[in-house]
């Protein structure tokens, strides 16, 4: 399958998690990030095409706000290769407000490799 994503994204080396915003729910934790999306290691599998507000809860070393939220859509999901209790989910960003993107960017600047 032809690679459709057209911004890269890096490994993200730090545990951080996602939550869901309107259930407090943990959906998963950030596995790599780009400007435009990101992608989850998750339990279970989400339904495609459907949008989340996401909490990214923060620490002071990461940013001066203790979270952001945004509104992020699943693009795919599938079964990880290698541990098959767990999920890969493909997010991509529907909605940011702009002093969350800057803070969004500020984490990919500092943990992605």
């Amino acid at each position: 399958m032809p690679e459709k994503r057209t911004v890269p994204r890096k490994k993200f080396n730090m545990y951080m998690r996602v939550m869901d915003d309107d259930t407090s729910e943990i959906l998963g934790h950030m596995v790599e990030v780009s400007s435009t999306g990101l992608r989850l290691e998750t339990v279970a599998p989400l339904p495609l095409n459907k949008d989340y507000y996401l909490r990214i809860e923060l620490t002071p070393d990461v940013a001066a706000v203790p979270f952001i939220i945004f509104v992020a859509r699943t693009k795919w999901c599938k079964m990880d290769v290698f541990q098959p209790n767990l999920y890969q989910v493909g997010f991509a960003i529907a909605e940011i407000m702009p002093e969350d993107q800057a803070v969004f960017m500020q984490i990919l600047q500092k943990f992605g490799s």
